[in-house]
Order: structure tokens, then sequence, then C-alpha cells
């Protein structure tokens, strides 16, 4: 059986992020006669195995003029005092630039997704649109303490046209409802912290995994304050 991965740009620029893509239209299995359903235990996990697999192996080509070989789990490293942020860089920016400092301003362009649902996408800057239709980037003063500490770790040193894939943990994603980016979707936020701040959960003791964050992230530009 030959396994073939199939990235939909979904309609985004040739410098865009690829979204995440759900497994179920990753991995397709066929079989010559009707087979027994796996016991519950043993899906959930294969599931696990395909969540895992899938966000820490997709990468995509951000520029024409460069190729890039598919990761593994051992290409992400842990950025230095991040509180286990762990990055894996798509394309580096700028060779000549400078990273951020505490006080800059910054504009990124971002895919957020939760681990916690296999996956799923709660926000995206490129679906937030002005007048023209452009995608608009997400501005924050780096050190500010408005943003979860995960993109603040993982910005610091980047350089402008940069592109990193981070995986945030709980300590270093949402600690409460008003820390950004905030989805601007009712039902989005609404499912993003009922997830995370899930009281049920946590007292059987899954805090330490609701809340981990993988996000994409593209440096666009950096302005001294």
């Amino acid at each position: 059986m030959v396994i073939q991965f199939i990235f939909d740009p979904y309609k985004l620029r040739t410098r865009s992020i690829l979204p995440y893509i759900p497994t179920n239209k990753i991995f397709a299995t066929s079989h010559s006669s009707p087979q027994p359903a796996p016991a519950p235990t043993k899906r959930r996990r294969e599931l696990s195995l395909l969540v895992v697999t899938t966000l820490f192996s997709g990468v995509a080509l951000f520029n024409s003029n460069k190729s890039w070989s598919k990761p593994t789990i051992s290409d992400f490293t842990e950025l230095p005092n991040s509180g286990g942020v762990k990055a894996l860089d798509l394309r580096i920016g700028d060779d000549g630039g400078e990273n951020p400092a505490n006080g800059d301003k910054v504009a990124i362009h971002y895919y957020g997704r939760l681990a916690a649902k296999q996956g799923w996408r709660f926000d995206s800057t490129y679906d937030h649109k002005d007048g023209n239709g452009e995608p608009i980037p997400f501005e924050f003063v780096l050190g500010s303490g408005k943003v979860i500490s995960g993109i603040e770790s993982a910005v610091r040193s980047m350089k402008v046209g940069g592109i990193r894939r981070v995986v945030i943990p709980p300590s270093q994603g949402y600690q409460n409802t008003s820390q950004e980016p905030i989805p601007p979707n009712f039902f989005d936020r609404q499912r993003l912290f009922t997830t995370i701040f899930n009281p049920t959960r946590m007292a059987n003791g899954e805090g330490s995994t609701l809340g981990t964050l993988v996000f994409d992230i593209e440096l666009v530009s950096l302005r001294h304050q």
C-alpha cells in the first residue's frame, strides 16, 4: 500500500503556512474484505500515534527556491529559558537581521492548534482580513505579558521572514482567558477555553496535557519602540 501525503494550500499565498490537515484525510487504508473494528483501547493508541506523526512530520515548502527534508521529532529542539517550548525552523529569516528584544513591536502570522483536540486549528491570522481582503498580522509588544509565554519565547530568537513551528506545553500556554492571541470567533474561543480549563478533566489529572499548543509562526515585521 502507498501512503500519499496531500497538502491543501487552503487558499493561502505561496509564502503562507499550510494549515493542519486532519489525520483522517492524510492516512487511508483499503481492505479487500470487511475487517472487524479494533478494540477501543487499540483505537485510542492508534489515534494518538497518528496525531503525533501528523503534528511533527508534516512540513510544507514555503519558498520555491528552497527544498526541505521531512522533519522528525528529533529535529525539534528546546528553546533556552523557555520553560520547555520546542521549536523547528521551517524557514530561516533574514541572516543580517536582528532578533526582537523586550519593548519591540512585532507582527506575526500564525496558525494555532490544540493538541488535545487532535490538532484542531482554533485560530489563524490568515482568516482575519482587512477591507482589501488581505490577512491582518497579529501585533504585540514583546515582554508586555499580554501574550502567552510560549509565543514570546519563540519570537525572541527569530528574525524577520523566518517561519517556526513550536510545541508549547501548558505551563507556557494559556493561563487565563484574557491572554492573547484570542480567537475572535465566540464558538472557537469557547471550545478552546472549555477544553484547556475543563474542571472535570483537570481533577482527573489531565491538566498537564489539556493545554498543549502547536503554533506555526511567521515573523512579519519588527519595529523598535
